[in-house]
């Protein structure tokens, strides 16, 4: 089942700017209107996106603009924000007010992992979305998720009425070793489950690639751009229902509407390329890091090492400087800093990789926060 979507969701994360900060309402409703004209539909916001703007931006934008049966709504309930039961219908109905939707047409739990499944579970979270299915306010009913593919069985196992799952797919983590990208998308396909696609373009990295790795793609294909090859990619696997973009102006929607207008599988030999991108981009110099989080246990400034390290990595691996420098200012937001590290040397102690984790949180704390 895939929804009888167009391949193409319009993302309201990464939204143009004035030079004021704000979002650039107008710019953003020329965008709107050049999505719809070209017959696609399908809007996905969330509570937090945008400092808690996103929704209020889709109200003006699309849902004031265009009649509600002509467009799809998809939002989130963030899990991170619940604390108990009554903040569910709390969060829900300031959603339907934000956004002016009447009902969302696909709403999922938000980021889940181990962590937030397991409250998810404490309270309810589950049975009160398909309570609101029943009384009409939601369509479909699925999750976005962060975690390995044994954990992703687990919650698809759980939640066997599940409708969709949203993934992370992307080139980049398709055999990451925390990422897992195929080995979560084989897991939603045995459950036959369709696949919403999440950074298919890694946050932006995938359209800011090293010249040697931009080279080879321009060798290929010499017309696509660069960030094609990464949606290309996404679409071309099976199972998967949508791709969202994270569009931030009228030419990346242009560029966008383009590649799906006329979108179809990669070639073995377009496969190959993308492969030679892949070994290109593994070669560069990373820390080896697993993320199995035994640093921070022990942590006494409770400083994210993990997240940091893949932050790091990230920046030296890509061209695009912002991204994890605007992904770090979010890991750190209410727990330790990079800079905050003392040097006690406990993470160092527990890494089963002896990774010199003090020396590349001073880097971090250079990088991300000078």
């Amino acid at each position: 089942m895939n929804f009888g979507l167009k391949k193409l969701g319009f993302g309201f994360m990464r939204l143009p700017t004035l030079s004021s900060g704000e979002v650039d309402i107008e710019q953003v409703k020329e965008m709107v209107d050049l999505y719809i004209d070209n017959g696609f539909n399908y809007f996905d916001t969330a509570f937090g996106y945008l400092d808690g703007k996103s929704e209020d931006i889709l109200r003006q934008t699309v849902v004031e603009r265009y009649p509600r049966n002509s467009f799809l709504i998809a939002d989130k309930m963030p899990m991170w924000e619940v604390s108990s039961k009554d903040d569910l219908e709390r969060i829900f109905n300031t959603q339907l007010e934000r956004t002016g939707a009447k009902y969302f047409d696909f709403y999922l739990l938000h980021s889940l992992y181990e962590g937030t499944f397991k409250k998810a579970e404490k309270f309810g979270a589950w049975e009160f979305l398909k309570q609101k299915k029943e009384q009409g306010k939601i369509k479909h009913i699925g999750f976005s998720f962060h975690d390995d593919a044994k954990c992703l069985d687990k919650i698809l196992q759980t939640y066997n009425d599940c409708q969709f799952v949203q993934l992370q797919i992307n080139y980049a983590d398709w055999d990451s070793e925390t990422i897992q990208s195929r080995l979560c998308l084989d897991t939603a396909k045995k459950y036959d489950m369709p696949v919403i696609v999440m950074e298919p373009v890694k946050g932006g990295s995938l359209s800011a690639l090293p010249e040697n790795a931009r080279k080879l793609f321009k060798k290929s294909e010499p017309n696509w751009s660069i960030p094609s090859w990464a949606m290309r990619f996404a679409t071309t696997q099976d199972g998967v229902a949508l791709v969202l973009s994270g569009m931030s102006n009228v030419s990346q929607v242009k560029d966008s509407i383009e590649i799906f207008n006329d979108i179809r599988p990669l070639t073995n030999e377009q496969m190959g390329v993308i492969g030679e991108v892949v070994d290109i981009l593994n070669s560069t110099p990373t820390i080896k890091c697993t993320n199995c989080q035994y640093c921070v246990s022990d942590c006494p400034q409770q400083i994210p090492i993990p997240e940091i390290i893949g932050l790091l990595n990230r920046y030296n691996t890509y061209l695009n400087i912002s991204g994890p420098k605007r992904s770090y200012g979010w890991s750190v937001e209410g727990t330790g800093k990079a800079s905050d590290c003392i040097a006690c040397g406990l993470c160092e102690e527990h890494c089963p990789q002896h990774l010199e984790i003090i020396k590349a949180l001073k880097e971090s704390a250079k990088v991300f926060e000078d």
